[in-house]
C-alpha cells in the first residue's frame, strides 16, 4: 500500500512510519521538518498540514491517510487540529477520496472526557484544556464529513516496545479502562486499520493489556 502520514516527525507519527515500513508499505510523510530515514520506500515532504498545496502533494496516490498531528509539549491554545480538519474536508468535497482516513486524538477528546478518571480529568480540564478543545472540534468536523474515517483515542502514551498485545474498545461505557500504552503499539493499530478498516466511521479507545 501507499500510506501517507500527516505529522510524523516525532512520537506516534515516527513509530507509525517504522511500523508501516516493517509491514512492507510505501510511506510518504508531511511534516514541518524533514524526516531522515534510510529506506527506498520512504519519502519525506517538508510542508504545512494546513496548506492545501502541501497537503494535496502529500496525499497524491495514497491508498490510506493516517493523521498523527500534535503540538509537542505545548499546551497553548491552538487551532491546528480544527484548521487541518476543515481543509481536509474541503479537499474531500473536491476529490471524493474513497480511502481510509485514520486519525489519532486522545482519550479525553469529545465525549470520552466524561469517562476520564480523576485526577487525570482535572489535568485535562486545566493544563490540557485548550489542546483537547481543538482536538474535539477536529473530531466533530471529521465525524460530520463523508470520509471513511476512523478516530483512535489512546490513553497515556509511553516509549515502550511493540507488543501487538493491546485492548481495544469501540464504545464508551461506565468503568471503561484506558490506561498506558506504548506509542509503538498505537502505531501498530493505526497501520492495521489503514490496511483493513473493519468498522469505518468508528471511535476506538486503546490501552495495553494487563
Amino acid at each position: 500500500m501507499n500510506i501517507t502520514i500527516i505529522g510524523a516527525s516525532a512520537g506516534i507519527g515516527l513509530e507509525t512510519i517504522k511500523r508501516a515500513l516493517d509491514r512492507n508499505h510505501k510511506v510518504k510523510t508531511l511534516s514541518r521538518s524533514e524526516i531522515t530515514m534510510d529506506h527506498t520506500d520512504f519519502l519525506s515532504i517538508s510542508g504545512n498540514a494546513t496548506n492545501k498545496t502541501d497537503l494535496l502533494h502529500a496525499m497524491e496516490g495514497a491508498d490510506a491517510v493516517i493523521v498523527t498531528l500534535g503540538t509537542g509539549t505545548s499546551t497553548k491554545a491552538t487551532t491546528l487540529f480544527s484548521d487541518f480538519a476543515k481543509l481536509l474536508v474541503d479537499i474531500q468535497a473536491e476529490k471524493a477520496f474513497d480511502i481510509p482516513f485514520v486519525f489519532v486524538t486522545g482519550f479525553g477528546a469529545g465525549e470520552s472526557m466524561h469517562y476520564v478518571p480523576q485526577p487525570v480529568r482535572q489535568m485535562m480540564e486545566t493544563v490540557l484544556k485548550d489542546v483537547y478543545a481543538d482536538k474535539t472540534v477536529m473530531e466533530e468536523i471529521i465525524e460530520n464529513s463523508n470520509m471513511n474515517w476512523i478516530i483512535v483515542r489512546p490513553g497515556l502514551l509511553l516509549d515502550g516496545p511493540l507488543t501487538e498485545n493491546y485492548h481495544v474498545e469501540n464504545s464508551l461505557f461506565e468503568g471503561i479502562e484506558v490506561g498506558e500504552i506504548s506509542r509503538a503499539d498505537v502505531a501498530d493499530f493505526l497501520i492495521k486499520q489503514a490496511e483493513e478498516p473493519k468498522e469505518p466511521r468508528t471511535y476506538y479507545s486503546i490501552r495495553a493489556k494487563k
